[in-house]
């Protein structure tokens, strides 16, 4: 376990996995390319040696198809071209003088057979005269006749006995060549186009190498077809390839040490913005301090985009942590003051209860419950509550929250076309009152409600004829706990959630919230969501 450890915080390096990595794949990669050199070279060599030993073989059968004797032949010497000649009966009739020992062209003999002698052809009998003979000699006529007949009759039995040597020669060709129909025998004096290549060993004046061997065939006039076998040496081919393969071996581990020192170095550069990013967001998380910033590093790569996307997220972390920040003492502001409130107009009844202000506690402590349920309402959004997938229709909410405000400064117009939403119908009633709401604080006469289908949306506007909301301050309005009139008492302008909740529930539900000016003066308030379909 101790001994593994120093090996497992090696590889937990992104740099000793990078320079293993880039090591192995070079390692497979030159082990693949030597192999194929060397299988390359060697083949290259090998041809090389058969076209050596192929040019051997057809001087000495040029040779012979001169006529040369085999026993005048002019063989190569030395142990360069070591040449056998042998006949149509494997019987060897010539070969290189130093030759000790042979292997590979299928004769391993070295020392030519003596030639056969021909048969010395038996003087034919003469015939002894008979009595017949005599009466033809005596006759004169009859004896010559006879004579000749006897001459005819023996030279046609010669013819035939020839014709019977030949064909019994030319079958026995033909079983020794495999049934061939003999297309292939050649000429009198005509060598063999095609040669067949082997590979042996060969001893020559004492010393023994592994040859290439190529097989010529050729007709000739004195002994008929012979098989000239010489050989090329394959020293050449054994020194290059086995210089190669040191030359590898030496070399392979060289590179691959480069390989993976340049890889380790270059990685351990590259990596370097990542080390100061680490180092940087452990000072972050030590000191708790969102506004520092990890270095960005001047180059245009993924560890640039790496260290943006690091200080975008911390920028956004800080916003959003300022943000509740500022909403919690906002919401501890807004609190005290009802919270002071009822708790002055309680001591102050329980010390004198005559002079206790019941509507007043009622109003503080009504006040109260509405912020806390503002507040309520804005943690659930913060904290990623899902709108409902309910369907409801605008124009049935926006009647219904109109008619529980029968005494207020309401106009509900003839536009309210029945168009279907998706999502929570708590929540969109919450966004259309805290609207009418919004609208009832700064109208001057009536509010103005009306909703349509436009398209895949669905619209609902809330306008006022009062003061408007100024261009600079439209994106303000939305933020929590802001009011534009700061002389305005708490208890006439709200704490300031309505609007900021009503823009938080309008984009969860796929929406968006704008203000704009009314056609009639005042603000408008435009609410678009998509609308319901089958589908969804």
């Amino acid at each position: 376990m101790t001994a593994a450890s120093p090996v497992r915080r090696l590889f937990a390096s992104v740099r000793a996995r990078a320079a293993v990595g880039a090591t192995l794949v070079v390692a497979l990669a030159l082990v693949a390319a030597g192999a194929a050199v060397l299988l390359s070279l060697r083949a290259s060599l090998i041809d090389q040696a058969d076209a050596q030993a192929g040019s051997a073989a057809r001087e000495v059968a040029a040779q012979l198809s001169t006529g040369i004797a085999p026993a005048d032949l002019d063989l190569p010497e030395g142990d360069d071209h070591p040449v056998q000649v042998v006949d149509e009966d494997d019987r060897l009739v010539a070969a290189s003088d130093d030759l000790e020992r042979i292997t590979g062209t299928g004769v391993t003999e070295v020392t030519p057979a003596p030639a056969p002698r021909k048969p010395t052809p038996k003087p034919a009998p003469t015939p002894k005269p008979t009595d017949t003979d005599d009466k033809n000699d005596a006759d004169g006529s009859d004896s010559t006749d006879n004579d000749n007949d006897n001459d005819d009759a023996k030279d046609k039995q010669d013819a035939a006995e020839e014709a019977a040597e030949d064909a019994a020669e030319d079958a026995a060709e033909e079983a020794a060549d495999g049934g061939d129909s003999g297309d292939d025998r050649l000429e009198r004096g005509e060598i063999s186009e095609d040669s067949r290549e082997s590979e042996g060993s060969a001893t020559v004046d004492g010393e023994s190498e592994d040859y290439r061997f190529a097989e010529v065939r050729v007709n000739t006039e004195s002994r008929g077809e012979l098989t000239v076998h010489a050989g090329a040496p394959l020293a050449a081919e054994r020194s290059a390839v086995g210089t190669a393969l040191t030359a590898m071996l030496i070399g392979f581990p060289l590179l691959l040490a480069v390989i993976a020192g340049v890889t380790w170095l270059v990685t351990r550069r590259a990596l370097r913005p990542v080390d100061a990013i680490r180092a940087e967001m452990a000072v972050i998380t030590a000191s708790e301090d969102l506004g520092r910033r990890v270095p960005e590093p001047d180059t245009h790569d993924e560890i640039a985009r790496l260290a943006r996307t690091t200080n975008e997220t911390l920028a956004a972390l800080q916003t959003s942590v300022e943000r509740q920040r500022r909403f919690v003492a906002d919401a501890s502001h807004e609190l005290r003051s009802p919270i002071a409130s009822l708790r002055t107009q309680l001591e102050v009844g329980a010390a004198h209860p005559e002079l206790l202000d019941v509507p007043g506690a009622v109003a503080d402590t009504v006040r109260l419950q509405e912020l806390a349920a503002d507040l309520l309402l804005l943690a659930r959004l913060d904290a990623g509550e899902k709108p409902g997938q309910g369907r409801v229709d605008l124009a049935a909410l926006a009647r219904e929250e109109l008619s529980q405000r029968t005494g207020d400064r309401v106009v509900v117009t003839s536009d309210l076309d029945s168009v279907e939403v998706a999502g929570s119908r708590g929540q969109l009633a919450r966004v259309l009152g805290n609207l009418v709401t919004n609208a009832q604080r700064h109208a001057r006469s009536r509010v103005t409600v009306t909703s349509w289908a436009d398209g895949v949306w669905a619209v609902l506007e809330v306008a006022d004829d009062g003061d408007g909301v100024p261009c600079q301050e439209r994106e303000r309005i939305f933020e929590r706990f802001v009011r534009l009139d700061d002389a305005r008492s708490r208890d006439e302008g709200g704490a300031g959630l309505g609007l900021a909740i009503a823009r938080d529930v309008a984009g969860r539900h796929g929406g968006t919230l704008t203000v704009d000016d009314s056609p009639g003066g005042g603000a408008v308030f435009v609410l678009r969501l998509p609308a319901a379909t089958a589908a969804s």
